[in-house]
């Protein structure tokens, strides 16, 4: 149906304009029955819908409908899968429609700068570029059922303490490589119908009213079109939030800031075009949503199913020393812990989904094998049952393997505070402790939704991280400890063995008025990698329970300028004897030298299934991006020339193969020639490299200046490039004149 939007808005009052730009209710935009512009619903998310039938709230407290538990980001982003966050995505789309839901609130894709914030169970990765990848899969899913996503939270928003107030403040640099690149992919790959500001201040301003990265960044530079919506409660002044491109206040203000716009376009404060601009690009997503609404059943089973598969997909086996994972159904095993009967599948605050059906680890074991369960501690609380602990030791000793269900409670991470360390419960460690003790084929299957320490990690044999696996977690768990299904995640976090090794540490959560991200670009492995720190499991980390060789990396060109593209190849075998998937990591490394960056950064993944035997090749596409990083000289991405390296590998500290490649910049980056260039800068520059080869030439020919030592030779040429050319005075007995001279005749050959 094609509507004359402008008309409608035209035809509106004041009133019934500034009325659209907040929430009817708590989860319901505002309609105006007169105009034919329905009131529609939007659901929390991401990974299943929180619709709220009669009560409302914002942080998981009161009861939703009843639906399917998908698993949370933490657990999706370790598939490396694209194809499956675009099935999850398709689905819960189709739950939309089903439920008459426009907009599904998520994917959360902001990055995880400390491995002790509290929301970390809800977003992706440590890395933007796996973080952007998925989280557009997801949104291209979502919207190809004609249901919105709002991509969340816009920006910086990476801790829980005094989220509502608190300053993050990055340098730019950082803001672009880190924190905003994840939306950026997003908003130019999938074009999702919304984004959702955050409630923290950046830089000193608060995101919603930040006119920077509203408008400046987001539609500007980015050429978003969807709307803006706040998070919830997040609007400081409106009538700025507004000017800035703020459309839609969440949830209802009661009329006071609807007037607070009518006041200020009525007295000339704000441009009447300005509100008009906002109301029409609401306008238009509801119409995108009720002009097209598909009447869709879902068929909860199945997507009880899917769940199930993509948690096989996401669990990453950390440790598998003898290999004594898979298990084998004919021995006798002891299941530990709580949480073999009542699993953690998924966090708690605003996405605590209200399942239909939750699938046990017990209970589906027991179909396949001789299992013996114990309890031996709570799964809600920290505390010792000595009762429960005796019969778990006991039972261990009896068992030819122990499987310990353990993670972390609710009351550990949550949206709404922030994790105090990275420790599981005391009782959980004690026991796992213990239980090594007297059953050497221990195993510890972990429900968290972000990296714990092992102060055990020595003691046990195997290792299986679940994270929050959704509704399906127990039934996935035991596919995979039996070897019906094969492990294929991998670690989208590093995970270090304490959290003082963590690069924020020292800068987190802040002061309760700003936070620091003094540690800038090095983030996660990036920071870990520089630092050759040693860690638990390093980010891309992940087991089968197959082999996979890499042979034959090739590169289509070896010498390229930076707006070409790049193919890139290599081939993948199974070695083992199991089918299995692997996730092929591309990393690439700056040798330049231009500027500090990271030993490696994650530029591209594939995930590929095969049979024992069988070979694949894997392609990638190289571009400016997968190398560039962000120069803040020239506000933009920039790839220097000079040489890099494409490697391959199975996490970002297991490279298997590497092949450079030499890249010619076609951007020349501005210089202003003084007396304090250097002449290692003037070199490094192709526009006054020759002429500066030349001075020195003339000066070396001038002095009779011939080493054969080597040492003297480095030193010689590492004095003269770090050397400002004031040093003429000194070297060559130049005057001023004649240095201005030459500093003139230099900035020639840069204008």
């Amino acid at each position: 149906m094609k509507r004359n939007i402008k008309k409608i808005i035209k035809d509106m009052t004041l009133e019934e304009k500034a009325g659209m730009c907040s929430g009817k209710d708590f989860w319901h935009l505002k309609g105006v029955e007169r105009l034919g512009i329905p009131s529609v619903m939007v659901s929390d998310g991401p990974h299943g819908l929180r619709k709220q039938d009669n009560q409302a709230d914002h942080l998981g407290i009161y009861d939703s409908i009843k639906a399917v538990c998908f698993p949370a980001a933490c657990a999706t982003a370790a598939s490396f899968d694209r194809k499956l966050l675009e099935d999850m995505g398709t689905a819960l789309g189709k739950e939309c429609q089903a439920e008459d839901i426009s907009i599904l609130l998520g994917p959360g894709v902001n990055i995880k700068r400390s491995p002790i914030c509290g929301r970390n169970f809800e977003y992706f990765s440590e890395d933007p570029y796996l973080a952007g990848e998925l989280g557009a899969s997801f949104v291209n899913g979502v919207q190809s059922q004609n249901v919105g996503t709002s991509v969340k939270h816009f920006a910086a928003n990476n801790q829980e303490y005094r989220r509502g107030t608190i300053s993050s403040e990055a340098d730019e640099r950082t803001l672009r490589e880190i924190y905003l690149a994840a939306f950026e992919t997003i908003v130019k790959k999938a074009k999702p119908w919304t984004l959702m500001c955050s409630y923290n201040k950046v830089n000193g301003v608060f995101a919603s009213e930040n006119k920077k990265l509203l408008t400046d960044i987001l539609r500007d530079e980015w050429g978003y079109e969807g709307f803006v919506m706040s998070d919830w409660g997040a609007v400081n002044k409106r009538v700025l939030g507004l000017e800035a491109g703020l459309d839609l206040e969440m949830p209802s203000s009661n009329g006071i800031t609807d007037g607070q716009i009518i006041e200020a376009v009525k007295e000339g404060n704000l441009s009447e075009k300005i509100l008009d601009r906002t109301v029409e690009r609401i306008l238009e997503t509801v119409f995108r949503y009720t002009d097209y609404r598909t009447q869709i059943e879902f068929d909860r089973e199945k997507d009880h199913d899917l769940a199930v598969k993509i948690e096989e997909e996401s669990a990453v086996l950390l440790k598998n020393e003898k290999q004594i994972l898979p298990l084998n159904p004919k021995s006798k095993i002891a299941f530990l812990g709580e949480y073999a009967k009542s699993p953690r599948y998924q966090g708690g605050g605003s996405s605590h989904i209200n399942a239909g059906k939750i699938s046990n680890a017990h209970d589906f074991a027991g179909k396949i094998a001789d299992i013996i369960y114990e309890p031996a501690f709570a799964a809600d609380r920290d505390e010792i049952n000595e009762q429960w602990f005796a019969d778990a030791i006991s039972a261990a000793k009896t068992a030819d393997a122990a499987v310990i269900f353990a993670g972390l409670p609710e009351s550990f991470e949550s949206e709404g505070y922030d994790r105090k360390h990275m420790l599981l419960p005391d009782c959980q460690n004690k026991l796992i402790h213990e239980v090594s003790q007297v059953q050497p084929n221990t195993i510890v299957v972990l429900h968290n939704g972000s990296p714990i320490e092992m102060p055990w990690i020595n003691q046990v044999a195997g290792i299986l991280e679940l994270y929050l696996g959704g509704q399906g977690v127990g039934e996935a768990a035991v596919r995979l400890l039996f070897g019906i299904a094969n492990p294929s995640g991998k670690l989208p976090e590093s995970f270090p063995i304490c959290l003082a090794n963590n690069p924020s540490y020292l800068n987190f959560p802040g002061d309760g008025h700003t936070v620091e991200y003094r540690e800038g670009i090095y983030v996660g492995y990036r920071y870990y990698d520089k630092k050759e720190l040693p860690v638990l499991f390093p980010f891309g980390h992940g087991l089968s329970y197959t082999t996979f060789s890499y042979t034959n990396l090739q590169l289509e060109k070896d010498n390229i300028t930076d707006q070409d593209t790049v193919k890139v190849s290599v081939d993948i075998t199974n070695t083992g004897k199991t089918a299995g998937k692997e996730t092929v990591q591309l990393y690439i490394s700056d040798l330049t030298g231009a500027t500090n960056r990271p030993v490696r950064e994650l530029k591209g993944f594939e995930k590929v299934f095969l049979y024992p035997g069988d070979t694949e090749t894997v392609e990638f596409i190289l571009d400016k991006r997968s190398f560039a990083w962000y120069h803040t000289g020239i506000s933009d991405w920039y790839c220097a020339t000079g040489q890099y390296a494409v490697e391959i590998g199975k996490s970002s500290r297991d490279i298997e193969l590497t092949k450079k490649i030499q890249i010619k910049s076609t951007k020349l980056l501005p210089i202003n020639i003084n007396e304090n260039t250097t002449f290692g800068e003037l070199l490094m520059d192709q526009r006054t490299h020759d002429a500066i080869m030349e001075i020195l030439n003339k000066r070396k020919s001038e002095k009779q200046e011939d080493t054969k030592d080597e040492k003297i030779s480095e030193m010689m040429r590492n004095m003269i490039e770090n050397a400002p050319i004031r040093a003429l005075r000194s070297w060559r007995g130049m005057d001023d004149t004649s240095i201005e001279e030459m500093i003139a005749y230099l900035q020639g050959f840069v204008e």
